[in-house]
Formats: C-alpha cells, sequence, structure tokens
C-alpha cells in the first residue's frame, strides 16, 4: 500500500515544477522507475525527479540526501544522482520532492557487470572514495550498520524460511559464515560515510562494468564493513580478492569477516525479494533471485574446503 494517496501522474508533477522550478516545468517527462521509496521521473535528457510514494520514510531521506550528498559528490570516481533542487510540501502535494541530476546505466540486477577486472576496481575505487571520516553530526543508520550479533534474529529466520523453500542448498555453511562474523571484533576506527544500500538496484553497469551508483536515502556514517559487503553481491566470481587488494586502506581480517556477515544478511534478503517476484507477490523483483543466489553460493564456499 502506497503512503501518499494520490496518483503522482505527469500532470502533478508539472503543475509541481511550475509553482518552484518554472525553469524546468517545460521540459520532457516520463516515469523511469518504482522503487522502494521513490518513483523517479526522467526530467530532460539531464536532470530527474523524485517523488516520495511508498513509505513515510521517504520525506526524511531526500531531505538527508539534499543535505549531505552535493558535499561528497565531487569526491567519487562515478557519477552519483547530485540534488538539484529541494521541493517543499505544498497544498498539490504534501511532501518534499527532489530534483537531481539523471545518472545514465543499467541497474545491475538486470545488466550484471560481465567485465571482472574493470568491475572490482570500478567498485574498488569508489568505495575508497567514499569512505573517509564523517563529521559528528553525520546520521547514523537506520536498521543497519549496528552490531553484527543484534541480527540474528532475522538472520535465523531469514535462512529458515529460504531453506524451508528450497532456496539454498548450504544451510550450515551460510550458518558458519554469519556466526564467524558475528564473533569478529567490532569497528573501532572512526565513522566514515557509507552508501548503505548497495544492493544490485542502485548500482549502474554500462559495457560490462560499474558506471554508476544511485539513490543515497540511507546514507549514514559507521563501519565500513556494512558496504564492503557488497562485494559479494555487485562483482562476477573470483573478483573479491582484487577489489580487497585495490580498496584502501588495506581492509583488516576483522572488517573482511563482518563484511562477509552482512553479505549473507543481504543476499538472503535479495534471494527473498527474487522468489516474491517469481510468485508474483507484491514488493517481488524477480531479477533480484540470480544475484543473491551467486552471493550465498560464493559465500558458503568459502568455508567448505
Amino acid at each position: 500500500m502506497t503512503v501518499t494517496q494520490m496518483d503522482i501522474t505527469e500532470d502533478l508533477i508539472r503543475e509541481l515544477l511550475r509553482e518552484q522550478c518554472p525553469d524546468l516545468a517545460d521540459r520532457p517527462l516520463k516515469l523511469g522507475a518504482l522503487g522502494w521509496d521513490n518513483q523517479v521521473w526522467r526530467l530532460g535528457d539531464d536532470l530527474a525527479v523524485r517523488m516520495p510514494w511508498a513509505t513515510e520514510s521517504a520525506d526524511a531521506l531526500l531531505r538527508k540526501e539534499h543535505a549531505w550528498l552535493p558535499g561528497l559528490a565531487p569526491l567519487l570516481p562515478l557519477p552519483v544522482p547530485v540534488p538539484q533542487r529541494l521541493g517543499e510540501p505544498s497544498e498539490r502535494f504534501p511532501r518534499p520532492w527532489l530534483v537531481t541530476t539523471w545518472v545514465p546505466g543499467e541497474p545491475a540486477d538486470r545488466a550484471p557487470a560481465t567485465h571482472p577486472t574493470e568491475a572490482a576496481v570500478a567498485l574498488a575505487a569508489f568505495l575508497t572514495a567514499l569512505h573517509r571520516p564523517a563529521p559528528d553530526r553525520a546520521p547514523s543508520g537506520r536498521d543497519r550498520g549496528g552490531r553484527l550479533a543484534e541480527t540474528a534474529e532475522s538472520f535465523t529466520g531469514a535462512l529458515a524460511s529460504a531453506t524451508d523453500l528450497g532456496l539454498i542448498r548450504d544451510p550450515s555453511a551460510l550458518r558458519e559464515v554469519w556466526e564467524d562474523a558475528a564473533a569478529a571484533p567490532a569497528w573501532t576506527g572512526p565513522r566514515l560515510w557509507l552508501h548503505g544500500d548497495l544492493h544490485p538496484a542502485n548500482v549502474l553497469t554500462a559495457d560490462g562494468t560499474f558506471c554508476g551508483v544511485i539513490d543515497f536515502g540511507d546514507l549514514f556514517a559507521g563501519d565500513p564493513a556494512f558496504d564492503l559487503a557488497a562485494a559479494w553481491i555487485l562483482l562476477p566470481d573470483g573478483t573479491t580478492d582484487l577489489f580487497h587488494a585495490t580498496y584502501q586502506p588495506t581492509p583488516d581480517p576483522a572488517t573482511l569477516r563482518r563484511a562477509r556477515g552482512w553479505a549473507v544478511l543481504r543476499a538472503l534478503a535479495c534471494l527473498h525479494i527474487g522468489h516474491a517476484g517469481d510468485e508474483g507477490r507484491p514488493g517481488g523483483k524477480p531479477s533480484w533471485g540470480p544475484p543473491g543466489r551467486a552471493s550465498l553460493e560464493r559465500l558458503a564456499a568459502t568455508v567448505r574446503g
């Protein structure tokens, strides 16, 4: 069920643009994507409009992006959707909305990276640039990025459900990976900037490698292991060692252990979302199943032999 109790249409967005961004109101406009929190409408060739629709939290996430991402974007080696204008709630639409730059590319859940070396180097360079100390007032993660041991109930439930559905073949290996990660020493370094939501639909590809990163609504500061988990989910087989060697500073063993645990959790989520899509259930995305399965196979293999 959507939280915004009105249809978000081209006419509505044009009215909002005429009211608050009249210089942009006559640009071509078309629906680009339906995300968890926002609809994304392409505005001309180089801009996009993000309209909150499906969660109450979307308003705060848009404001957070508008506040923090413009300062980080110039430091990043891959294109990101840089906020340009913040639309304020009005009688016509009671929620904030955001105009950003448009980042071209195909989501990695539909077009996975196929050039292993280029993809590993690109992802490592992006996270090296992003993972810099954040100011004290930087946001904390919502329900993510805390101590991995605190996710025990969620992990156990997700693993049991996936096993019962026949979606995984080696639950004991995945439990071993997660338990080892949960027992690893905690991060004691500075709080670093993190993307916070590096699933396959938030990373874009072109010509077999990564060409952009989108949706910084979960941007927060914390343990880099949470983002480093993405290497297990986004990269082709056999590339994690290159990724870890390229990322700077070289992750310590405890951080790599925690990253594997977060990767198990994120991959199980991908697997369930993919299965829901295969079943035709609301919120499901069939394209998320394959990267989830591949990730879990890679992770299980780290303890099989």
